[in-house]
């Protein structure tokens, strides 16, 4: 597998700290903000669905359109990013209508932010939503059959630890191959070396123990299972390489079977590539269509 090529600190910050790379970082969080506050008023979501008792421990349930005896619709779980301390699922509810328009049922959990808790504990935070989606959407029109994970940076992260989740192990309730696919967008595999950044270390704590048990690309892949199982990688082509590093080595460490897409996207950078999943027609909006079979 690829190493990281330095670990000089300032080189670090420069190939982790994104909103310095894009400058304009604040105008996409503040397209985010503004569609997801149209999306809510336009749609009928339920919000604030609480899928456990901690804090942050709520999800947004966007359902799709669907008539009186039709099957129970693919469902979507996507996790936001913000380095697992910033950023909110109210920010990306835009994402939403781009699915739900094609038959999808939309889930955007939300999870506490460092540091006051640990990645690992954000980890089992996204588990326990998972769980709770396998357990109850149905009844919101979902098919707790056909769940794929979307997620972006972080939570791209988190979304490859998803697919990676031994869920036997957290219910006897839950099929072995609870999360069908998964779509890691601009993820993070390998936790080391954003351990030794310095922009993201006060706030994320990580310990060697913690970087050992939380990255993907140090966990053994995931067993595909009738066709279940794959992850499909992709990040912005005008990212840092550290990212485009991190996008090759999730398919370096879980092999082409398992990573059968591994693509930098033209044009996008670390923000952009976020609509670019939401906008019809798109490379990325097609490949999340695809794990999704709408």
């Amino acid at each position: 597998m690829e190493k990281t090529p330095s670990t000089d600190p300032v080189w670090l910050d420069s190939e982790y700290n994104n909103r310095a790379l894009v400058p304009e970082h604040a105008e996409h969080f503040k397209r985010w903000a503004e569609s997801s506050a149209q999306t809510r008023q336009s749609s009928r979501p339920l919000l604030d669905v609480s899928y456990g008792h901690g804090p942050g421990e709520t999800l947004d349930i966007f359902p799709a359109p669907r008539k009186a005896g039709a099957p129970l619709a693919p469902v979507m779980l996507f996790i936001h990013g913000g380095y697992w301390r910033s950023l909110d699922k109210s920010d990306h509810s835009f994402i939403a209508p781009a699915f739900t328009k094609h038959g999808a049922c939309v889930v955007v959990p939300n999870y506490a932010l460092c540091p006051a808790v640990t990645i690992p504990d954000i980890v089992m935070q996204m588990v326990h939503a998972l769980a709770w989606t396998f357990r109850h959407i149905a009844a919101h029109g979902g098919d707790p059959h056909r769940i794929s994970v979307a997620g972006h940076s972080a939570g791209g992260h988190l979304a490859a630890m998803m697919l990676a989740c031994e869920w036997q192990r957290v219910g006897d309730d839950l099929p072995e191959a609870l999360v069908k696919n998964a779509l890691s967008i601009s993820g993070l595999y390998d936790l080391e070396p954003v351990r030794l950044t310095p922009f993201v270390q006060s706030s994320l704590k990580l310990t060697p123990a913690q970087v050992k048990k939380a990255s993907p690309a140090l966990l053994p892949a995931p067993l595909l299972r009738e066709g279940r199982g794959q992850l499909y990688a992709a990040a912005g082509g005008d990212e840092s390489s550290e990212f485009l590093r991190h996008n090759r080595l999730i398919q370096q460490a879980w092999g082409s079977e398992v990573v059968p897409v591994c693509e930098a996207l033209p044009g996008l950078n670390h923000f952009s590539i976020v609509e670019a999943l939401a906008q019809p027609g798109h490379r990325l909006h097609l490949l999340a269509r695809e794990l999704l079979a709408v």
